[in-house]
């Protein structure tokens, strides 16, 4: 009879111990409304378990609230966590207690101007990161000063990279990851080439922002980057087309017109000498390469071509130039009128 008690004792136990462990280590997160759990600053941990209850990943707090606790998940960790179906209590738990979040892919293509990165990292952060605070900062010189960057030449340092954030990231901490980026570029190596050009890696990428502007064939950047450089040298002004278009802030603007080019602007460079005082865009790793190793030419002009095949004509002399330039808009105004007379018809 003990013998039987004993037994019965213990099959009870393994029984109590079988259902513990199937319930701490066993499937228990259901995916049905979307695999993101956000954890929001000032959270406390009822929120969090009702949260998990409400968005369906768990079907009650009891169990997770006993495993949080033998996990010693007690200190909140706001955050944007990615769960798997079939995930455990147990690392559920610990996935909380971690905070060990699921990053936001951020890439950064092209950007023109700090407004334009607010704005797109605003809708990509959903509403943490606030567009209007981030944008403060990037326009706070003694924000910035820690970077060794201005307000003017912060996107110099938006290098076009993916970059793995978290949700909950400071705008200072957001600039922290630009900025490491951006010092790992600039190698020994790179910085020997910017200081043989009498640049720094800051004018290196202002001017390739222009370069990047030009055109998008690889072969001519490098011919335009030694045309600026050229002009640079000789003390002349740059007097580059996108600075002009970058100051009307109209980006899909498809004709530079006399008008613009008098628009006051020290990123005008038709009216003032030496480079912008920063990017007109972020530019690629393309065109920093093609400043850093442009050809060394006689170019102090160019033009697109009269054929509208994509290529650039350069020349080292202005009647040349202006004889491609009259036949470039020769070619241009025919077209135009082509266009409208099939329009009228």
């Amino acid at each position: 009879m003990k013998k039987r008690l004993i037994l019965g004792l213990l099959a009870l136990l393994l029984l109590a111990g079988g259902f513990t462990g199937y319930k701490v280590f066993g499937p228990a997160v259901s995916i049905t409304k979307g695999r993101l759990l956000y954890i929001w600053e000032g959270d406390d941990f009822e929120t969090v378990t009702r949260r998990l209850t409400d968005s369906g990943f768990i079907s009650k707090g009891a169990w997770f609230s006993r495993v949080a606790g033998w996990r010693n998940y007690s200190k909140i960790k706001p955050g944007r966590y990615e769960l798997t179906s079939g995930m455990s209590l147990f690392d559920l738990a610990g996935l909380l207690r971690s905070g060990k979040q699921s990053p936001v892919k951020m890439t950064i293509v092209k950007e023109r101007t700090r407004e334009g990165l607010a704005a797109k990292m605003g809708r990509k952060f959903d509403t943490l990161v606030d567009s209007l605070q981030l944008i403060s900062f990037l326009s706070n010189n003694d924000s910035l000063r820690p970077f060794d960057t201005d307000t003017n030449t912060v996107m110099t340092q938006v290098m076009p990279y993916t970059y793995e954030i978290n949700w909950n990231s400071t705008p200072g901490k957001i600039m922290q990851q630009f900025h490491t980026a951006w010092k790992k570029f600039w190698t020994p190596e790179r910085k020997q080439k910017a200081d043989s050009l009498h640049l720094s890696p800051t004018e290196v990428s202002i001017l390739a922002s222009i370069v990047e502007e030009e055109t998008l064939r690889k072969d001519d950047k490098y011919k335009i980057a030694s045309v600026y450089l050229n002009r640079l040298r000789l003390d002349m002004k740059l007097e580059a087309d996108p600075t002009a278009k970058f100051v009307t802030r109209n980006f899909k603007l498809g004709r530079i017109m006399h008008s613009h080019l008098k628009l006051e602007s020290p990123y005008n460079t038709y009216l003032h000498k030496g480079l912008p005082p920063g990017p007109i865009c972020t530019p690629s790793v393309e065109s920093i390469e093609a400043v850093l190793d442009a050809p060394k030419t006689d170019y102090i002009f160019f033009v697109a071509s009269y054929q509208f095949d994509g290529s650039t004509i350069f020349t080292s002399n202005y009647a040349d130039h202006s004889k491609y330039v009259r036949m470039f808009h020769a070619e241009q105004n025919r077209r135009a009128d082509s266009i409208k007379k099939r329009q009228a018809r």
